[in-house]
């Protein structure tokens, strides 16, 4: 309620008493008192403005502290195309964004750009419905108006922004790197890398750009490759790096026909300079244990050692040479220990390690081979019973499917094989249909079923960090999961498969979104001392919307663990059924704070 003047066609001014409220998405006023002429009334008070203003207020605040009666009428009816459904669950996401500086990165940036729209609406505008309601660009551009904030730009705006995102991509990663070891700590040295793809649902492939030489200049970006979901689209690949606290610091996209093995050192290095970070041990899986990284790592090739980084890589036991087989099942040497697991158990296994020399050969980049180097490096193995039984259920799994394509090979292609064909004699496939071209003299491969059972349960780790314990470089390979876990977001939770926007900018700024959405929900779990899993803040913050009742007033009707954590955290009461325009203003109005330090969170 405020004191309202209005100005006759005689020039005398009248005063009232008028409330704001708002109908059908409309701010409307109505008259609560009719108060009369300021000329008369200056005849009772000596300032008659000052005095029913001073009542105004008190009148605001005494109402604040009685209870408000809302009347409702049952023969209300909806008026065409309304919407007063809200979500307020993105304010959480909102405050990080803040928090991290991304508000003020993108209105500092504004400022040099010749464009009407807004680049920080726009980005976050993307960024929370990547977090809560992951869809298409067009989609979420549709559906905005889900969220309190009046976004006021076009769908063209939209993409056209893209662009902007994409030239700051590697200052927001870097931006992002800081600001997260701010507020969590960060160990300097250890970082966990991995690579995965993600498909597009497109029939062709993007093509190379050549010179007038025919020197390779640019690769196409989309290309077929060994895809995670087995599929014949083209594909992008990305690698990732990640803390011990499973926060990203940077990633990185490349074309899916190129190998995962050759994009991780660029990447490490430009992480590295980006960062400030003077060594790093990179924590990767078996996929990524080559000789050139290896080498590479090791600083073997430069004389200043300046890029004499480390590694913590998983080594294939079956993948393995004579030797290395041999000492793994040799008992001699293996020591009896025990960990409680990630389901809780205490489980016991037996380790050993010895430090070998690994020839380790560099090639050039003609691809030639080049000088071969003598790697010493801690190599370790370890076996689990608990492990054992589950390489055995996989397999046996596997080789069930192999039994039923021997028995019915017409029902089986190259790609619903995958997996049991492995276990199959004779098995050849059509390259035009994918069929199986004879299904006469299939057999099932004993040989190699037998070999490989007798190495269940084992698993090797090498490192270039030698005088580590093996019960540490177990428990640093053993952080990999969360880089695994982080992709498994992405896909799922955040729904960055398949991509919907064509051009490499406007893919390279889509993957910018995931990644910063992923940053904000890895924050949000730490500050919440990872109490709740992904999925269960994305269902209560996806849950807790309100619908608008009359008079600036709007319903509630979720609550629960992570609704109130959440409010206590950030000092918001989120228990009201009923919350006033102006409270839910007040929200997502929230302040950054420097609300971490290095050691409030631990893991």
């Amino acid at each position: 309620m405020y004191l309202q003047q209005s100005k006759n066609q005689a020039g005398r001014i009248y005063l009232s008493f008028v409330q704001g409220y708002r109908k059908d998405g409309k701010v409307k006023h109505r008259t609560i008192e009719k108060l009369g002429y300021l000329d008369e009334l200056e005849k009772i008070y000596d300032d008659p403005i000052t005095h029913y203003r001073q009542i105004a207020s008190e009148r605001n605040e005494a109402e604040k502290k009685v209870r408000k009666t809302i009347e409702v009428s049952l023969a209300d009816k909806l008026p065409p195309d309304t919407f007063h459904r809200k979500n307020l669950g993105y304010a959480v996401s909102k405050a990080v964004y803040d928090e991290l500086g991304l508000y003020d990165f993108f209105q500092y940036k504004q400022r040099f750009i010749d464009a009407r729209f807004n680049l920080n609406s726009i980005f976050s505008m993307l960024m929370y419905s990547r977090f809560l309601f992951p869809s298409s660009i067009k989609h979420a551009y549709e559906a905005r108006g889900r969220f309190f904030e009046p976004f006021d730009f076009t769908l063209d705006d939209c993409y056209r922004a893209l662009d902007y995102f994409t030239s700051y991509s590697e200052e927001i990663q870097a931006m992002l790197a800081a600001k997260t070891k701010e507020m969590f700590g960060r160990d300097p040295h250890l970082g966990y890398w991995d690579v995965t793809n993600y498909y597009f649902e497109i029939p062709y492939e993007d093509e190379d750009i050549s010179d007038e030489n025919g020197d390779l200049l640019k690769k196409g970006l989309k290309k077929r490759g060994p895809s995670k979901e087995h599929r014949n689209d083209p594909i992008v690949q990305m690698g990732l790096l990640m803390d011990s606290r499973g926060i990203p610091m940077t990633f990185n996209l490349f074309s899916g026909g190129e190998s995962e093995k050759t994009n991780m050192l660029p990447a490490i290095r430009r992480a590295k300079r980006d960062l400030g970070i003077e060594r790093i041990i990179v924590v990767a899986d078996r996929g990524l244990n080559t000789s050139d990284n290896t080498v590479l790592l090791s600083g073997k090739n430069h004389d200043d050692m300046k890029h004499n980084d480390g590694y913590v890589y998983g080594q294939s036991v079956m993948g393995a040479d004579r030797e290395f087989k041999a000492w793994v099942l040799d008992q001699a040497g293996y020591v009896n220990d025990k960990v409680v697991d990630e389901d809780g158990d205490t489980v016991i296994f037996r380790h050993k390690s010895r430090i070998y020399a690994k020839k380790a050969t560099l090639k050039k980049q003609d691809g030639r081979r080049s000088l071969t180097y003598d790697i010493y490096q801690k190599q370790m193995v370890y076996y689990s019973e608990k492990y054992a039984k589950k390489q055995k259920a996989d397999r046996e799994r596997v080789i069930a499917k192999a039994r039923s394509l021997i028995n019915n090979p017409q029902q089986y292609t190259r790609a619903t094989a995958y997996g049991a064909a492995g276990y199959i004699k004779n098995i050849s496939f059509s390259k035009i249909t994918g069929e199986i071209v004879d299904g006469t003299s299939l057999e099932l491969n004993q040989e190699k079923i037998d070999e490989e059972s007798k190495y269940d349960g084992y698993y090797a780790i090498v490192t270039s960090e030698k005088n580590l314990p093996d019960t540490e470089i177990r428990l640093i390979y053993k952080g990999l999961w969360e880089i695994e876990e982080s992709f498994k977001i992405m896909k799922s939770e955040f729904r960055a498969r398949p991509v919907f926007v064509r051009t490499d900018i406007h893919v390279n700024a889509h993957f910018l979104i995931c990644y910063v959405t992923l940053v904000i929900m890895r924050v949000i779990e730490h500050m919440l001392k990872e109490e709740f899993t992904t999925k269960e803040l994305r269902e209560a913050l996806c849950r807790y919307s309100c619908s608008y009742l009359d008079q600036n007033y709007y319903l509630f009707d979720y609550r629960d663990k992570v609704i109130d954590a959440i409010g206590e955290k950030y000092g918001w009461d989120l228990s009201k059924k009923y919350m006033s325009q102006a409270e839910i203003k007040n929200i997502l109005k929230h302040k950054p704070k420097n609300r971490f330090s290095n050691n409030s969170l631990q893991r």
